[in-house]
């Protein structure tokens, strides 16, 4: 990315694990400068968080946490309190992932940290938000998903997602509001709170699925869009080599052609609504793909807009030529990153990489650092 729009921006990072990092992440590469501040005791817990890579980092820790400084700093000390203090004074966004009692226990919640620097941003992200009877209840992101009902979507029968989807929502909604604080700001000189709900984030992606209750209070309507693999139109098909290959034809004009190039126009007047009907279309189609190739598919309808992709593995989406020409794959040291286009990669820090030269800017000296040291409260 050329244009590096939060170049200048400190941001400050307190959180753990998945939502901080990926909320973080987005703003390093955007051009913020973030320190990411880890127990010296481990660093953050997804640096041992299997799957493990050759070195010995946690994957997750290294994908999450590229462009971005480590200041190893033990929390829980109380010498930490006026480090902590020093380096928000000279922030622009402090972000927190810490239950509302853990960050007021520890002095970073907004309040504290707001006294004293009445201009910064504070982000919490946090399971259930900083208010109400769940708030400092423990969860994960199963759990969010469950009560905001994605877990159901496929039936009556739960069915356990491989996506995080509350903690990468809530992560997007944080940066998000961070973005919107640092504008608010511009106009008014004064910092904000900014308040993200894994739990709410994982509501968000129920505003499709419910759209027909949440207007009319009614039951799911027959002619709603058909995304719940019930239709012909949309849906994914097996292919003659055991591939597979996904249709979203949605609207009349590329169902029509698709139906027209399989040698099935009967199919095309195919009425929207589930029933007998559909599923013997579902059948029909799902025959006919399995009578040629993935790739002779492919070659049969390059000339033609259908809506008709590759169902690929990772490796295949990683290699796939566009992805690649628009620059969102960078390779660097035997790892693959996904970036905004044009991101430089710096790779993740070790830990404690940075502590000395982020403090030493922060106004502490060389010898209260050595005591810190001794005292265990820094690494």
């Amino acid at each position: 990315m050329t244009d590096r729009p939060l170049e200048g921006v400190r941001v400050l990072d307190l959180t753990r694990l998945l939502p901080g990092a990926y909320a973080t992440l987005t703003l390093a590469d955007l051009g913020a400068e973030v320190v990411k501040v880890e127990d010296p005791r481990g660093g953050d817990h997804a640096r041992q968080m299997p799957p493990i890579a050759a070195d010995g980092t946690g994957v997750y820790f290294t994908i999450l946490n590229r462009n971005k400084r480590s200041v190893a700093l033990n929390l829980r000390a109380p010498e930490s309190a006026a480090i902590v203090a020093a380096l928000a004074a000279r922030s622009d966004v402090v972000i927190d992932s810490f239950r509302p009692r853990t960050a007021s226990r520890l002095g970073v919640d907004p309040g504290t940290l707001m006294r004293a620097n009445p201009r910064l941003v504070c982000a919490s992200i946090t399971g259930f938000g900083r208010t109400g009877p769940y708030a400092d209840k423990a969860a994960h992101d199963i759990n969010y998903e469950a009560l905001a009902g994605l877990l159901t979507l496929g039936g009556a029968r739960p069915h356990v997602p491989g996506l995080l989807i509350g903690d990468i929502g809530a992560a997007l909604n944080a940066a998000a509001g961070i973005l919107a604080a640092l504008f608010r700001r511009e106009r008014t000189g004064r910092g904000g709170v900014v308040d993200v709900s894994i739990h709410e984030a994982a509501l968000g992606w129920m505003l499709f699925p419910s759209a027909r209750w949440l207007v009319a209070g009614g039951d799911a309507d027959p002619r709603q869009l058909p995304l719940r693999g019930e239709a012909a139109r949309y849906n994914v098909f097996e292919t003659a080599d055991g591939r597979w290959l996904a249709l979203g034809a949605l609207e009349e004009k590329f169902w029509s052609a698709f139906c027209d190039r399989i040698g099935r126009p009967d199919l095309a007047s195919l009425p929207e609504q589930p029933g007998d009907a559909q599923a013997a279309a579902l059948e029909s189609v799902r025959q006919v793909m399995r009578t040629r190739t993935r790739d002779e598919w492919l070659g049969q309808f390059s000339d033609i807009d259908v809506c008709l992709t590759p169902v690929y593995t990772r490796a295949e989406a990683l290699a796939d030529p566009h992805a690649n020409a628009r620059g969102v794959v960078a390779r660097q040291s035997g790892t693959t990153y996904i970036t905004p286009p044009g991101v430089t990669v710096v790779p993740a820090p070790s830990l404690g990489a940075d502590t000395d030269d982020v403090l030493e800017s922060a106004g502490i000296g060389r010898a209260a650092r050595a005591h810190l040291r001794g005292l265990s409260v820094i690494a």
